[in-house]
């Protein structure tokens, strides 16, 4: 049994990963100089080997695949078949929810899909450790199951549970945690694989300094957190869609997670940062291996 730690251990897992030149460039440095331990990577990405290559150079950061159905163009055929009322485009999450909940969008499409993204990721040489998706789509009452499939197929040991926690931050954050609480409360049911306590989605795309004064103190000792971000730099050149300048704030982030004051925040509340590959599942219960608790 792994010894008894007064720690807190905290997965800081920035996503969006080659979503842009811009975005995959503040994550590393996120990583290289802040608190940020994973990434998810969009295998869609236009740029997508020059992204994993930078990637394969930053050894201490853990990995996973950022399912993607809603941005972008899709890497199968069959998939691509099915969005012609797009032009084949990937549309937005609303889109697609309708699409899947219709049966227009089947089931066995996204398997074969998000097997291919999978695969890509793995084929440059990146080890995938988690898995998650774009706008939470996996959270779909239809596409649980495809990627809890996925992940024992292909041996990977996390996949991410968005817990909602109601805020009035905003009305976009109330939305999301209008439509994420029962589909979370469908899924834990039936959950068979441990997964780490959910942070951020209130303040998705605008984690700032006081979200992490209010919430580190609060962390239970023992347990296992992963907090969602999205760090980035900010390219105009690259970004021009309203919507995501919107809902992004991306350089605040990467000032947020790289400010020492974070790092002094975390230490004085015996908070560790780590990543996936320092956890095992012990009787559905996510523990922190030995000799990582005692490093």
């Amino acid at each position: 049994m792994p010894p008894t730690s007064p720690r807190v251990y905290l997965i800081v897992n920035a996503d969006d990963y080659g979503y842009f030149h811009c975005v995959s460039r503040g994550i590393l440095q996120a990583a290289t100089q802040g608190i940020v331990t994973a990434t998810g990577v969009l295998a869609t990405a236009t740029h997508f080997q020059e992204h994993a290559r930078w990637l394969r150079e930053c050894a201490t950061l853990d990995v996973g695949v950022h399912l993607n159905l809603t941005t972008g163009v899709p890497l199968t055929r069959d998939l691509g078949k099915s969005l012609s009322r797009w032009s084949g485009r990937l549309p937005g999450k609303f889109s697609v929810a309708k699409a899947i909940l219709a049966g227009t969008i089947r089931s066995e499409d996204v398997r074969a899909e998000w097997r291919a993204q999978i695969e890509r990721v793995a084929a440059c040489g990146l080890r995938v450790r988690f898995l998650n998706s774009h706008e939470h789509i996996h959270m779909l009452p239809s596409l649980y199951p495809v990627i809890r499939e996925l992940a024992s197929e292909y041996d990977i040991g996390h996949i991410r549970m968005p817990r909602s926690r109601a805020s009035w931050r905003s009305l976009s954050s109330l939305f999301r945690s209008a439509v994420l609480k029962p589909l979370e409360a469908f899924h834990r049911r039936n959950i068979d694989m441990a997964t780490a306590d959910f942070l951020g989605l209130e303040v998705s795309g605008k984690l700032d300094i006081p979200y992490l004064e209010r919430t580190i103190p609060q962390l239970r000792s023992g347990r296992v957190y992963e907090l969602m971000c999205h760090p980035g730099f900010l390219d105009p050149n690259e970004v021009r869609d309203r919507r995501l300048l919107r809902y992004h704030d991306w350089e605040s982030e990467l000032r947020t997670l790289t400010d020492p004051t974070v790092r002094d925040l975390l230490d004085r509340h015996a908070v560790r940062p780590i990543g996936y590959r320092q956890l095992e599942d012990l009787d559905n219960r996510l523990v922190v291996r030995s000799e990582a608790a005692q490093s």
